[in-house]
């Protein structure tokens, strides 16, 4: 996928046209290797503008880019993609029995589309049908001010550290 067009070669990523084209759904063991390159290019590319090259490197050194963690990943969370033209776009990963939400990745040209927009409203249904009453979740510089938009509150700021590196956090909420 690292340099595929994530909706094929017709899609042209005008608004409408991608929202009418992604279909989301359940991961599948077949989304992992999409999911690995989805986290690898939204960290490189989307968050570009908010942490240096060391800090981002490191973050995706965090987590493998290959398709049995991602696979694996999806038995310990449950997760959400948004798929075009069968490949998976963006994904979210809940975690229920702490309210929170894990991750939300998109494909860095389908960001600000609404494809995480979309995914995060389908991750509270489900929080919500699960019996979760308040979610959380420590978002990036990149998600964090979008999140506040939708109405998340501001909870602080923490600090993780990914191979030696330290990324600011921001830690949010969202009554449900």
């Amino acid at each position: 996928m690292p340099n595929a067009r994530p909706c094929g070669e017709t899609c042209h990523f005008q608004e409408a046209t991608v929202t009418e084209r992604i279909v989301y759904r359940e991961a599948t063991p077949r989304d992992a290797a999409d999911q690995a390159e989805v986290f690898h290019h939204a960290v490189m590319q989307g968050a570009a503008g908010y942490y240096t090259l060391a800090q981002r490197e490191a973050w995706t050194m965090a987590l493998p880019r290959d398709a049995e963690a991602w696979a694996a990943r999806q038995v310990l969370y449950p997760t959400l993609v948004a798929v075009c033209d069968g490949r998976c776009v963006g994904f979210c990963e809940i975690d229920p029995g702490e309210g929170r939400i894990e991750t939300l990745y998109v494909w860095p040209a389908l960001a600000r589309r609404g494809v995480g927009g979309r995914l995060l409203e389908l991750a509270e249904g489900e929080m919500y049908q699960r019996g979760v009453m308040c979610m959380r979740i420590e978002a990036s510089l990149v998600l964090a001010e979008a999140l506040v938009r939708r109405d998340w509150a501001h909870q602080g700021e923490a600090w993780v550290e990914r191979g030696g590196e330290r990324l600011l956090r921001v830690r949010l909420s969202k009554a449900l």
